[in-house]
């Protein structure tokens, strides 16, 4: 069995958006109030709960660098909250979504296309760690399937 963990966005960023209100596009941070599914936060990796204060931003990822780059809006919550590493496990803001997408890469940052996945949130993770042991995997980056929203990198365990 392939071991793997989940990484949320950095704890400097989150403290960074929250401090300045906003994003990596120099555009403004998006006050939100969770008022029903669909608010994801990708520091903690946990879903906002009803009532709670969400911040919507556009986040430069750290990985992949190169041609498969990309910008992506996250949310995260506007209070502090604690930065999660999850390991053997997906995170509920991956479970819980219908339908995710799952990008993997190679140690240069190159996209592995026929690694890629499209099912849902609660149905990947056997999926997952069969790609994992791929040795060509260095990481795995999950996004909503649909608007293309970053959720979590995954990376190999030892």
């Amino acid at each position: 069995m392939t071991r793997f963990r989940c990484l949320p966005m950095d704890t400097a960023s989150a403290r960074r958006f929250r401090a300045t209100r906003v994003d990596d596009r120099g555009g403004p941070a998006h006050p939100r109030i969770v008022d029903g599914p669909g608010f994801p936060c990708r520091h903690c990796l946990r879903l906002g709960e009803a009532g709670e204060e969400m911040l919507l931003v556009s986040w430069d990822l750290p990985l992949p660098q190169g041609p498969y780059w990309t910008p992506s809006p996250v949310f995260l919550h506007a209070q502090d909250c604690d930065r999660a590493v999850i390991e053997d496990a997906l995170p509920e803001t991956v479970t819980a979504n219908m339908i995710v997408s799952l990008r993997h890469y190679d140690a240069e940052g190159m996209c592995l296309y026929d690694l890629g996945m499209v099912g849902a949130g609660h149905a990947v993770e056997g999926p997952l760690r069969e790609r994992l042991a791929d040795p060509r995997v260095a990481y795995v980056n999950i996004h909503t399937a649909r608007p293309g929203c970053w959720l979590t990198r995954v990376e190999k365990l030892p």
